[in-house]
């Protein structure tokens, strides 16, 4: 079934502060080459028949390009984000006008999260993730106001700051995920639940292979991830490529850029 995502187009993109490992304000990004790459990933939806509407980006809020941490919405409701470091606070607000404007049925957020980061969805379940950035609290709160299941899980490896960056749903039963950016516990929860899970490698991990969008056929991920691409496609999935070094600098890749919108 085609999927309708929320974008914003990085227009005022740079990487000028550090609030995870991956971004180095001295090396700086290329704005034009990020924007480049990222019209090329709303292609690749586009052209695989998803919908996909644009957020207006605003200016002094570069990291707004990374739609994916601005709400959790699922069946109509939209569960806001409040953001934990304060270059980004004015983003969660920004997102949640947009739904409401649109006559969403939309909740403020009462405690730290960072919309789909750290919120997964699957059929009956909602996968959160805490450690670096959402809290228990969230997760409990999201829950209420969702009705829906929330499973917490625990990060414990600062590059993967965020669920979306280790763990991707392949449809809505199963996933891929690197068991290294969990604790032991939650490891061993994922086992229980989804004992044919793809497991990815460290290398793969590494260049943010695990930021991927799927739609339960396709799967849209970093191009350096080769060993996990090949293993998806050995599972019968087609994979599509994407290319964005450039927001990767910011720690960002296709899902950090895509919020699903779930009527």
């Amino acid at each position: 079934m085609p999927k309708h995502f929320l974008m914003c187009r990085p227009d005022f993109f740079t990487v000028e502060y550090a609030i995870n490992p991956w971004m180095d304000p001295a090396a700086g990004a290329d704005r034009e080459v990020a924007i480049r790459q990222w019209e090329s990933l709303k292609t690749a939806y586009e052209e695989l028949g998803h919908q996909v509407s644009l957020i207006d980006p605003v200016e002094g809020l570069p990291d707004m390009v990374f739609a994916a941490n601005g709400a959790l919405v699922v069946g109509g409701g939209v569960y806001g984000a409040r953001f934990t470091f304060p270059e980004r606070a004015a983003e969660g607000p920004a997102y949640l006008n947009w739904f409401a404007e649109r006559g969403y049925r939309t909740q403020e957020a009462s405690y730290v999260n960072e919309g789909e980061g750290d919120f997964l969805t699957l059929d009956e379940v909602i996968l959160a993730g805490s450690g670096f950035r959402s809290t228990h609290e969230a997760h409990r709160e999201a829950q209420e106001f969702l009705g829906r299941p929330v499973v917490s899980l625990t990060l414990v490896d600062p590059r993967f700051y965020h669920l979306d960056t280790a763990l991707f749903p392949l449809d809505g039963r199963n996933i891929a995920y690197y068991p290294g950016a969990f604790t032991k516990g939650s490891q061993a929860v994922l086992r229980h639940m989804f004992p044919d899970a793809v497991l990815a490698g460290a290398d793969d991990a590494e260049v943010l292979g695990l930021n991927a969008v799927s739609d339960g056929t396709h799967v849209v991920i970093n191009a350096e991830a080769g060993g996990l691409q090949l293993e998806l496609k050995h599972r019968g999935y087609q994979v599509i490529p994407v290319e964005l070094s450039e927001l990767r600098k910011a720690g960002g890749g296709p899902k950090c850029c895509t919020l699903e919108i779930r009527a």
